[in-house]
């Protein structure tokens, strides 16, 4: 046993050397430094009326590209705010949906997990959010709701609309990012359903929607649904696939985006024995969850590879990291802002587990990674991004004192 640990341990040191060798990996002399200090988050307490410790878990912050410059910081337990302009003071409650949410401490991949605006927000006041419903358990929906036309920072509870639902077997894995693609449509992030091996096959099984992207049309209606599959879907017209699928073999994308400027969609994928991964999500693609983890043949414990699976249309993901270097990815986004020209161009992700946060440079031509640089953090769990409307990326960690959201900064020398 412990020559086969050595030897491991071996492998993937000589692995890690060589695809370092390859890339940049001088430090960026940016660090993770905390953000609105200041800020009181409108009726939240560090402690239940119970008595029990109630942490603050911010999940999403976003803007509605408005023009408006507002910030907005949606709850895992349901409640939705906007940052007051000063970066000082109380929050104001856009939205409070926590009689509809479930969450847990000990189920923390449910509840809410998605928020994001309609591109025509500015016109219509629709944007989106996806959760774990109360209305029957383990199930998932993405609901329209509509801001209050008098008041444009508040939405209306009463406007939602469930577009979209779907069974989950299990409380983990749940993926739950929602974005709109440059073409309008909206891509929503679905978990294999949990528990672990993938047991019921779902990633590499196109009749069902979990272990994939799917990508949807909520401008529209299809007979029986409130959205339609867009025609260029594509599994659109197989009897043996669900049309609303654009990628597949996907254990659990753990936040997804779109680099604004060359359209690609990035997504880190959480991995289960050894390897986590980073994708660049194409029409159609087939990331090989459960035949392999990133790169690597999986089988599960007590079991045998099954001959049958082919791994000949799998794509590879763009860069890998072992469970020596972190144990749960965290996707983030290609910063587009303006403070940090060393960043520029990069994708900022992260590893749960360990706290550490990185910029990955790709070159989209040559299809090759360039660079991989350390940004200095707290080692806090890292839960999610997010990114203002100045193209600026804050970090968001779980807090007992409600100061759990990070900005970037100049490092000390």
């Amino acid at each position: 046993m412990l020559r086969t640990v050595l030897a491991l341990s071996v492998a993937l040191t000589t692995l890690a050397s060589t695809a370092f060798a390859q890339v940049k990996t001088t430090p960026l002399p940016i660090q993770a430094k905390l953000a609105f200090t200041n800020v009181e988050w409108t009726g939240w307490q560090p402690v239940t009326e119970e008595g029990k410790p109630q942490t603050l878990r911010p999940i999403v912050l976003t803007h509605a590209d408005d023009g408006s410059s507002r910030t907005f910081v949606a709850m895992q337990r349901g409640v939705f705010h906007i940052l007051p302009e000063s970066g000082k003071g109380k929050t104001k409650v856009f939205l409070d949906i926590r009689p509809d949410v479930v969450y847990k401490d000990k189920e923390n991949e449910e509840g809410l997990l998605g928020f994001c605006f309609h591109p025509k927000f500015k016109t219509n006041g629709q944007f989106f959010v996806y959760y774990t419903t109360t209305d029957a358990p383990h199930t998932s929906v993405v609901s329209r709701f509509t801001v209050n036309k008098k008041n444009p920072n508040v939405a209306d509870p009463a406007s939602e609309e469930i577009i979209f639902s779907i069974k989950q077997p299990y409380w983990n894995h749940n993926g739950g990012a929602i974005v709109f693609g440059p073409d309008g449509y909206l891509y929503i992030s679905l978990g294999d359903g949990g528990s672990g091996n993938d047991p019921h096959g779902n990633g590499q099984n196109l009749k069902t929607l979990l272990g994939s992207i799917i990508r949807i049309d909520v401008d529209h209606h299809d007979q029986g649904r409130k959205y339609a599959i867009p025609k260029d879907n594509p599994f659109v017209g197989r009897k043996d696939a669900r049309g609303e699928i654009y990628a597949y073999g996907l254990r659990n994308v753990w936040r997804m985006a779109f680099d604004p400027k060359t359209n690609a969609l990035w997504a880190g994928d959480v991995g289960q024995k050894l390897w986590e991964e980073i994708d660049i999500i194409v029409k159609g693609g087939n990331y090989g969850w459960n035949v392999r983890e990133a790169k690597h043949a999986f089988v599960p414990e007590g079991s045998r590879p099954k001959k049958s699976r082919s791994r000949a249309n799998m794509i590879d993901p763009i860069w890998e990291y072992d469970h020596v270097v972190g144990k749960s990815i965290t996707g983030g986004y290609v910063y587009r802002g303006k403070k940090f020209p060393s960043l520029v161009g990069a994708y900022v992700y992260a590893d749960y587990v360990t706290g550490k946060i990185w910029a990955l440079r790709y070159d989209l031509k040559k299809k090759q990674v360039t660079g991989h640089h350390s940004i200095q953090s707290s080692k806090l769990p890292v839960m999610s991004f997010g990114e203002d409307e100045a193209g600026e990326i804050y970090v968001l960690t779980a807090s007992a004192n409600g100061k759990g959201i990070y900005r970037f900064a100049p490092s000390k020398k």
